[in-house]
């Protein structure tokens, strides 16, 4: 069924447009505009926080901290699942949100509501598990006491690409472990995560233990927060260079760090793999979210054998593909977020053209209104393409042949980043060998999605530090005392 003007008028008014400090809803002078990328016009404006105002949030944090730790876990899982409960209930206008303010269909961002919500309900029921043990020494004379405690008020930084998911994946298991959250989303996606915490206050959250900033400077605003001493956890996802430059930040207070950052996923298919799923977990890897996710397909490394059928299938799938509004019927690929965007991904199939490879299909940018790029397969990739180094972040298909397995596995570590790895093959053995030998911190085997609430997020080099979701996501936000009892 068609979104009418109605619905549209009617979510985007029902969202909290100011900061969010200590229960209170503030306004500014200044606003920053929102834009839906699909028409380039500015659909709201929210709050623009100042320095002093991120310090506010900050104070309301730590106010809140002691309060909230003290809470029976119990009841801050309860809170974390009425939270779920409302997000499922209400997953059409939080979808639709989604989709006005970042661009995805309509179809994925109910999608995400779903994904997303699962995080409040996984840590709402890790929040009663959170354990330590007890046992006696070696010597015999003394019992050793281990408890697991709330590393106290958290800084999250939340990126554009997935605006529900993102702040979930974070705010859940701060809240089960018993820490207040300082959020601040991305300016071009604030409204899922005002409408979020709105959904968090209905569910019961005291004031204070969540707290919204939205802003224009993000580094002036970030910076007084990680630097003062009473902050005591920074999580963050986006980009490596920014990731890097706040891992520097937080030195000075030996902050606890969570990073999720860039990605360069090598999606390898091997040559006994199943062709069809192996085309059909490409569509899910590369075109998930328009290709907007660090999860996303970056460098296609298929058996030279495979390689011209492989490429002849995708280049027709995608091909295939509506582009559109995202609010609009049948739409499976909407537009890029703004327009640097497809100036980024511009450039890069630019460059690979120019070093010799040969577009299937797209392969240019369709004119506005909006920010469209077209699903795009390219043949022919060579290694040293810009876009085999750099993360594509757009619906680009770049695809390159390997002979052995080694050299296979080998271009796919040929990369400082290491979050995710595809692999497609149907023999057991190598399928472990292979998942052994990728540099990565998730390996997908035969299949195109690997993010999962109940499974550990997260990458090793240049791809982050710590892991969200499954039982270790709890974990980063809880520190481990140590009691030594003399008898």
């Amino acid at each position: 069924m068609a979104v009418t003007s109605e619905q549209v008028t009617r979510v985007l008014k029902a969202v909290p447009k100011g900061l969010l400090i200590g229960g209170k809803w503030i306004s500014t002078e200044k606003t920053v505009p929102v834009e839906d990328p699909s028409t380039g016009e500015v659909i709201a404006e929210v709050a623009d926080a100042s320095p002093a105002q991120g310090i506010a949030a900050l104070d309301a944090a730590v106010a809140a901290q002691a309060d909230w730790a003290a809470t029976d876990p119990r009841e801050r899982g309860e809170i974390l699942r009425r939270a779920f409960e409302l997000l499922i209930e209400r997953s059409e206008d939080i979808a639709l949100l989604m989709t006005l303010e970042m661009g995805k269909p309509l179809a994925e961002a109910r999608g995400e509501v779903t994904y997303g919500a699962e995080f409040f309900r996984w840590f709402s029921e890790e929040a009663v598990r959170i354990s330590g043990r007890y046992s006696v020494a070696p010597s015999g004379g003394t019992r050793l006491l281990t408890m697991k405690q709330p590393v106290g008020p958290v800084y999250a930084i939340t990126p554009w690409n997935f605006p529900l998911a993102m702040g979930t994946r974070k705010i859940g298991p701060a809240l089960a472990a018993g820490c207040t959250v300082v959020i601040k989303p991305a300016a071009q996606t604030p409204l899922t995560t005002l409408a979020l915490a709105a959904v968090l206050i209905e569910a019961g959250l005291p004031d204070g233990v969540v707290n919204v900033i939205t802003t224009s400077t993000s580094g002036p605003v970030s910076a007084p927060i990680i630097s003062d001493p009473r902050l005591r956890k920074l999580t963050f996802t986006g980009s490596t260079g920014v990731g890097q430059r706040l891992i520097e930040q937080s030195a000075k207070q030996v902050l606890k760090v969570s990073m999720e950052l860039g990605g360069n996923a090598p999606f390898v298919v091997f040559a006994d793999a199943d062709l069809d799923k192996a085309v059909d977990g490409a569509m899910l890897a590369k075109m998930r979210n328009i290709g907007e996710a660090c999860t996303a397909a970056n460098r296609f490394i298929v058996h030279e054998s495979l390689a011209p059928e492989f490429s002849r299938r995708l280049a027709e799938r995608m091909g295939a593909m509506s582009i559109g509004r995202g609010i609009e019927d049948g739409v499976q690929v909407g537009p890029l977020v703004d327009n640097a965007a497809v100036e980024k991904v511009t450039e890069l199939v630019t460059d690979a053209i120019g070093h010799g490879a040969e577009v299937l299909t797209g392969g240019e940018a369709i004119d506005g209104p909006g920010h469209f790029y077209p699903p795009t397969v390219l043949t022919g990739v060579p290694t040293h393409a810009k876009m085999f180094r750099e993360e594509i972040f757009g619906p680009v298909a770049p695809i390159s042949t390997f002979t052995t397995d080694d050299e296979g596995i080998a271009m796919a570590n040929d990369t400082e980043y290491g979050l995710v790895a595809y692999a497609f093959t149907q023999d057991l053995t190598r399928a472990l060998t292979v998942a052994e030998r990728l540099e990565t911190g998730m390996v997908g085997i035969n299949q195109g999605i690997v993010s999962n609430p109940a499974a550990p997020f997260g990458g090793v080099k240049a791809s982050g530090l710590g892991r969200e979701g499954g039982f270790e996501g709890i974990e980063e936000y809880l520190e481990t005392k140590y009691v030594g009892i003399k008898l």
